[in-house]
């Protein structure tokens, strides 16, 4: 049923649209729809039984567009991680947009908290690709080690630039500290892969991450500052 309504609206919107659409609309409309329906395969199925074929199908396209398009299902899935990740980033840096320091790391937790939240299946599929990138010849494993490299240089920056403002001690190990609040990001959305009824335990974790930074990032002492 969910098949038909979604070719069905494809081809409406195709009927009513070519005039006005430019090429480029119509690519990225397409890319949107299969995007879309990549994501709901992954989640439902797994990536071994998701297909190019039905990929395309489910977006209301033929058979052989997404083939067409991604070239292989590992050229698909990059694709997916690509454009999960891009929506996220446009997230974050609208939430920490002028902030640093431990007040950026608190808000990237809450956004982070808040993406699983409103967009649970982009996360729960973004992160199904993610764990299985460490498979041996994974072609997913350079974009998504970008992925995380770029997480841990953000989270590096803010808290440097809480030490240069002295909200934060200097004797704090930044690239530690930023490995170990990454990490325990992924660590909390492996948790909810495996319980995906544990919103309310997820919320507490993410309050947790948030606890420890504060710990961990001790602002500076104003003895320590008069010194």
């Amino acid at each position: 049923m969910l098949y038909v309504m979604i070719k069905t609206s494809a081809r409406q919107i195709d009927k009513h649209s070519k005039a006005r659409f430019t090429q480029a609309e119509r690519a990225a409309l397409s890319d949107e729809r299969m995007l879309e329906s990549a994501i709901k395969l992954i989640v439902e199925r797994g990536t071994e039984k998701t297909t190019l074929k039905e990929v395309g199908e489910l977006a209301g396209y033929s058979r052989g567009l997404a083939g067409y398009r991604f070239g292989s299902k590992q050229g698909l899935f990059s694709f997916v991680v690509h454009a999960i990740s891009e929506k996220w980033l446009k997230e974050l840096e609208k939430v920490t947009e002028g902030k640093f320091g431990l007040d950026a790391i608190c808000l990237a937790t809450d956004a982070h908290y808040h993406f699983c939240l409103d967009a649970p299946v982009h996360v729960r599929a973004f992160y199904i690709l993610w764990f299985e990138s460490i498979s041996p010849g994974s072609k997913t494993r350079e974009i998504i080690t970008a992925i995380h490299q770029r997480r841990q240089r953000d989270v590096i920056e803010w808290i440097n630039l809480g030490v240069e403002s002295n909200s934060i001690d200097t004797a704090v190990n930044v690239e530690a500290v930023a490995a170990q609040f990454c990490s325990a990001l992924v660590g909390i959305v492996y948790q909810w892969l495996v319980n995906p009824d544990s919103m309310d335990e997820i919320k507490e974790l993410h309050n947790g991450l948030k606890c420890t930074m504060e710990t961990v990032l001790k602002p500076v002492s104003i003895a320590e500052l008069i010194d």
